[in-house]
């Protein structure tokens, strides 16, 4: 079965393909299903709200099962910051750098045990018959005093699991513990009933 992602971040579709593929789903972009789907704003005020805008439009734009997420850093010396403002805390969509750049000024000279935080994920299914299936991941971890490891993307570089940053993990070891891949587990364990 083909489903779509909403999103033109390859890293995101790789690592989906990778998790749902035992159950004979195939993830394409947009590009590799010959379609084009409109960039959906992210107004929602939860990862939730976004995940179901993202899956939504891309399902009805698409006439695919699309599978979205919104997933983000949360971090409790910040009240939660950056949140669902993740890619675009520092103004810009997507500059992951400059986004790194603001978290550690913002944390500078707080010490190592207030820097916990989570990256959270919620990833939206919908279907073309109207069905709808939300699930949820996190990982909890700590901000890191400057980025390590060159793997991964967004804010990997600095969030920390032990003593490795998800950016210094092969993509098998993330997948086994990131919150996406939590997500997608439940994804895999409840999305065979909706394949019926």
């Amino acid at each position: 079965m083909k489903f779509i992602i909403a999103t033109h971040n390859m890293k995101k579709q790789a690592e989906m393909q990778r998790i749902l593929s035992p159950l004979g789903v195939e993830v394409l972009t947009a590009e590799m299903a010959g379609v084009t789907l409109t960039d959906v704003e992210e107004t929602g005020a939860t990862f939730e709200e976004n995940a179901v805008l993202k899956a939504e439009n891309g399902c009805s734009e698409s006439g695919l099962p699309c599978i979205a997420d919104d997933s983000g850093l949360s971090v409790d010396f910040l009240g939660g910051e950056p949140g669902v403002y993740s890619a675009r805390y520092s103004g810009k969509h997507g500059d992951d750098e400059a986004n790194i750049q603001k978290l550690l000024k913002k944390l500078e000279n707080v010490p190592d045990e207030k820097r916990t935080a989570r990256f959270v994920s919620v990833v939206c299914v919908c279907f073309p018959d109207g069905r709808k299936l939300t699930v949820d991941g996190k990982c909890e971890g700590k901000i890191g005093f400057e980025k390590h490891g060159d793997n991964g993307f967004g804010y990997d570089p600095v969030f920390m699991v032990g003593k490795k940053s998800f950016a210094e993990l092969s993509a098998d070891e993330k997948d086994k513990i990131s919150h996406r891949g939590n997500a997608l587990r439940k994804l895999v364990r409840v999305l065979p009933e909706y394949l019926k």
